[in-house]
Parts: structure tokens; C-alpha cells; sequence
């Protein structure tokens, strides 16, 4: 009852009283109601926001199990699911206390630890923004999932999951987003623009990707003795491009809802985010033709995912024009960058250090130089001091991690566990019963 007041307060329309009296409420001197109504409508818009994003969860395991072997896709949904399952508690136990809780320093916070700002009966906004922040985390955490694909011991990619979520990914968030809450990031203060996560979430993920990668080495096949690349196709591309479609989809949460607030902001944020990632798959599939003499499918659905990568740090601060812009050459990098990974022999079978990382590089400094407020050297070398802060930290906290795995209950599986599929030998279960031979 008390909603639908401020709601008819807030439109004026007429109500009649018990008695017959009519009359037409105002908003003169009710501004707490629109305050309140306003209020609501950001906390729908942010879980509107958050489920979206959630929802991009499934669209990142259906690319990698689409791009990978029907042999391995029992185990790449149990490392998806258990990437938002572990990546949930710990952020909640530790790392959103890491990101945004109080700080001195500028370095990590010390605060909100297990939640503990939140009780019944006070402000929900932390749990709110708990719940957006959490989904975030664990998209940083899947995307080093398909670089590591085919080959990876699921408990060791389980520590893996608890890390970066708990530790690896929140560090960083606070240099850059920390003061979004009780934080004071270093990087923040010096003007680091990156609005929805270009570095703050893919880079962080990619260069974590490209860390995992290196210290697994390289599928059995991927590379003849000579050096010359060897493709391994994945074994479903619908499903693939079904998770990219809806990744799409759930970027219209990942940009616009980082606004936290129903405004009219999300309009060209929409509109930005839809025109990089269009133009990064056009720019792709163009690339791709040029190069191999074929319009390559796989190339064109990572093209699109380049573009919206891109996007993600200047969606609120540049035009539908630059976003054309920066998409079309994210489209370019992308395809470049695949082909550069593969020569220096960084075996990743969804193309994820591509996607995430190197793009999420090009959108942070695409946010300075096409910045709607205008650009200068020292915003533009803010950007690459934040460029360079992440793959820095994130490579080598997690160069660090994987070794130490490795080194103790393992990181790769044994050669025959590979070649005969993970999915039998670290689950019991094969993903097409039906359809498959399994070897063992």
C-alpha cells in the first residue's frame, strides 16, 4: 500500500477517499516519496542487472564445451558450475571484504568481511550490491576455464576457482573500483577510467588464462614436432555460437547495469555496447576471409565477444561513432592475437587470452583516447599504468598459483587420461552416451 501511494503521489492521479472525495495527490513537498520510488526502481534495475549477468554463466559454458571434444564436456559444465559455486563463497567470505571493505592503503580492504555490514533491519544496498558484484567475479574466473580446457585436474582448477575469486581478482578490483563502496583505490585516484571491468574483469581473467595455459603446456596434438599447428576442431559449433548469443545478451546487464541505478544513462550504454560487438564480428569474419580465404565461423563468434570485451570499460564515456570504432578493431585484434598465441605455441582452445585479455587492454586505453570528455597524455598513460598493474599482478600472482599446484597435487592430467577424455576419468560420466566410444 505504501509503494502504490508514493506511486500515485508520484504521477498525480486522482484517488477518491472513503467518503467520495476525490482528490489528486502532488509531489509538492513529497520529494522522500520520489526519493523512495527511485530507490526501488535502482535496487529492481540491479538485480534485473545481476540475473542477466548471471545468466552470462551458462553462455560462457556453452562456447567452451562447443569449441572443445564431446569426450571433455562433462567436465568443462562441472568447472563452470563450480566456478559460481566456489567463486560465490569465497567472495562472500573473503574477497568482496578485499575489494571493497574499508581501506588505508589504497591496496585491499579490511572490511565486510562474510558480509558483516549487513543485518536485518538496516540497509539492504550491501546485499544488492553483494549480489551484482558476486556475478562479476565469477565471469573473471570461468574465463580461464577454456584456455585450460581438455587438460586440467578438477581439483586442482577447484583451488584455482577459490583463488582468483577470493583473492587474485578482488585485489585488483579494489585499486580500481574500491571506493563504489567503504574502498580507496590507489589506481581510482588517479583517474583510472574503466566503468563496467575491460580490466578490472576480462584482463584480470584473460591474463590469469594465458598464466594457467603456460604452466599446462599445450593439448597432445596441438603441435607437430616441426612447430606447425595442428587444429582441434570443437565438436558442436551451434552450441558454441548459442553461447555466444547469449553472452550477448547478457552484456545488456554486464554494461548498463553498472550504472546500479534506473536512469537515462543506460540508454547509449545499450546502444555502445550493441554496436562494438556487431562490429567486432563483421571486422572479425572480414579478417578471417582475408587471411584464410573463408569466412571462419569460429573467428567471427570470438569477434563479436572481442567487441563487447572492448566495450565494457568506455560504455558510458564514449559515442555510438567510437564504439564502432572500437569494436571494428577489437574484431581485427582478436583474430591477430589467435594467430599470435598459436605461433608461440600458448595452446588455448576457445581463443580466451584473446578475447579477454588482450582486448580488455584495447577497450581500457580505447576509454582514454575516445573519451567523450576529451583525452590528454596523462589520461591515456593513466589507462596503460592500468593496463600494465593488471597483467602484471594477475600474471604473476597466478603464474605463481598454478606452479604451486602443479608442484603439489597437480595441474595437468596423466596422457592417457587426455587422450582417453576427461569426462570418464575425472567424472565417471560421459556427456553423449548414446554417441561415444570411450577409450580407457
Amino acid at each position: 500500500m505504501k509503494i502504490l501511494f508514493m506511486i500515485v503521489t508520484v504521477l498525480g492521479i486522482p484517488v477518491t477517499l472513503w467518503g467520495g472525495e476525490e482528490v489528486v495527490p502532488t509531489i509538492a513537498g513529497n520529494a522522500e516519496a520520489i526519493k523512495e520510488v527511485q530507490t526501488h526502481a535502482d535496487y529492481v534495475w540491479t538485480m534485473v542487472a545481476a540475473a542477466l549477468v548471471f545468466f552470462m554463466q551458462p553462455g560462457f559454458a556453452l562456447v567452451e564445451c562447443g569449441f572443445t571434444r564431446a569426450k571433455n564436456a562433462v567436465n568443462i559444465i562441472m568447472k563452470n558450475l563450480l566456478d559460481f559455486s566456489m567463486g560465490s563463497l569465497f567472495y562472500w567470505a573473503i574477497g568482496f571484504g578485499l575489494m571493497f571493505g574499508v581501506s588505508q592503503t589504497g591496496w585491499f580492504g579490511t572490511s565486510c568481511f562474510f558480509l558483516s555490514d549487513f543485518s536485518p533491519g538496516k540497509d539492504p544496498w550491501v546485499v544488492a550490491f553483494w549480489m551484482f558484484q558476486v556475478v562479476f567475479a565469477a565471469t573473471a574466473a570461468t574465463i580461464v576455464s577454456g584456455a585450460m580446457a581438455e587438460r586440467t585436474k578438477f581439483s586442482g582448477y577447484l583451488i584455482y576457482s577459490a583463488a582468483i575469486c577470493g583473492f587474485i581478482y578482488p585485489i585488483f578490483g579494489s585499486w580500481a573500483w574500491g571506493s563504489l563502496y567503504h574502498g580507496n583505490g590507489w589506481l581510482e585516484k588517479l583517474g583510472f577510467i574503466d566503468f563496467a571491468g575491460s580490466t578490472v574483469v576480462h584482463s584480470i581473467g584473460g591474463w590469469t588464462a594465458l598464466a594457467g595455459a603456460i604452466v599446462l603446456g599445450p593439448r597432445i596434438g596441438k603441435y607437430t614436432k616441426e612447430g606447425k599447428v595442428q587444429p582441434i576442431p570443437g565438436h558442436n559449433i551451434p552450441l558454441a555460437a548459442l553461447g555466444v548469443f547469449i553472452l550477448w545478451f547478457g552484456w545488456f546487464g554486464f554494461n548498463p547495469g553498472s550504472t546500479t541505478a534506473a536512469n537515462k544513462d543506460i540508454a547509449m550504454i545499450f546502444t555502445n555496447t550493441n554496436l562494438a560487438a556487431a562490429a567486432g564480428a563483421i571486422f572479425a569474419m572480414i579478417t578471417a576471409w582475408i587471411k584464410f580465404k573463408k569466412p571462419d565461423v569460429g573467428m567471427s563468434l570470438n569477434g563479436a565477444l572481442a567487441g563487447l570485451v572492448a566495450i565494457t570499460s568506455p560504455c558510458a564515456t564514449v559515442t555510438p561513432f567510437s564504439s564502432v570504432i572500437i569494436g571494428a578493431v577489437a574484431g581485427v585484434l582478436v583474430v591477430l592475437a589467435v594467430l599470435f598465441f598459436d605461433r608461440i605455441k600458448v595452446d588455448d582452445p576457445v581463443g580466451a587470452i584473446s578475447v579477454h585479455g588482450v582486448n580488455g587492454a584495447w577497450g581500457t586505453l580505447a576509454a582514454g583516447i575516445f573519451n567523450i570528455g576529451g583525452t590528454s597524455a596523462k589520461i591515456i598513460g593513466v589507462q596503460v599504468l592500468g593496463i600494465c598493474a593488471a597483467f602484471i599482478w594477475a600474471f604473476g600472482a597466478s603464474f605463481i598459483m598454478f606452479k604451486l599446484i602443479d608442484k603439489t597435487i597437480g595441474l595437468r592430467v596423466s596422457p592417457e587420461e587426455e587422450m582417453g577424455g576427461l569426462d570418464f576419468s575425472e567424472h565417471g560420466a560421459n556427456a553423449y552416451p548414446n554417441f561415444q566410444i570411450v577409450s580407457h
